[in-house]
């Protein structure tokens, strides 16, 4: 599980280990290994698997649910009396160092060139991880079913577009 208000904010802390992750292409391991290199195959995937738990953490806006319906006093008081409760479970509110995580690592995605689009779908759909279960939003078979293509070829878009990120992040920290 991810928990939102961790101080660390590093996703995965409670010790629970991640499912199965694309393997990184060799070109971009290699890259990886350079010396000099901030950023590596997997800590690019955590980094935005944290940034979509903390996205998903934050409290919906708007007007609350109770002041757009209308309320019968006797029909609540009865639902009341029965222990009945509507709370759902919601994950802690994200502390500010994490959310500034969150908007670095989302603005990674805009790093993938704009003629690869489908690359940054499926790069930011598995970037969401729910906070509570830790797990992600988007199955890789969802999403080969969503963009009509193989679950094998949504996880080497998916390894492409992080090597795509990987590939600026370690250009622009090397200068």
């Amino acid at each position: 599980m991810i928990a939102c208000s961790e101080p660390n904010g590093a996703p995965g802390a409670a010790g629970t280990s991640r499912r199965s992750r694309p393997a990184a292409p060799a070109a971009a391991a290699a890259r990886a290994t350079r010396s000099g290199d901030l950023y590596t195959f997997e800590t690019v995937i955590e980094r935005l698997e944290e940034a979509g738990a903390t996205l998903l953490c934050l409290p919906k806006s708007g007007m609350p649910g109770d002041l757009r319906t209308s309320r019968w006093p006797v029909i609540h008081a009865a639902i009341d009396a029965y222990g009945w409760s509507g709370a759902r479970l919601r994950p802690a509110i994200p502390a500010a160092a994490a959310i500034t995580r969150m908007d670095e690592a989302l603005g990674w995605i805009g790093l993938i060139p704009h003629e690869n689009y489908v690359l940054r779908r499926i790069v930011g759909a598995r970037a969401l991880v729910s906070p509570l279960t830790g797990r992600h939003l988007f199955a890789w078979r969802r999403l080969g079913s969503l963009l009509g293509a193989d679950a094998r070829a949504i996880k080497r878009w998916h390894a492409k577009g992080i090597a795509a990120i990987l590939d600026r992040l370690n250009d622009s920290a090397g200068c």
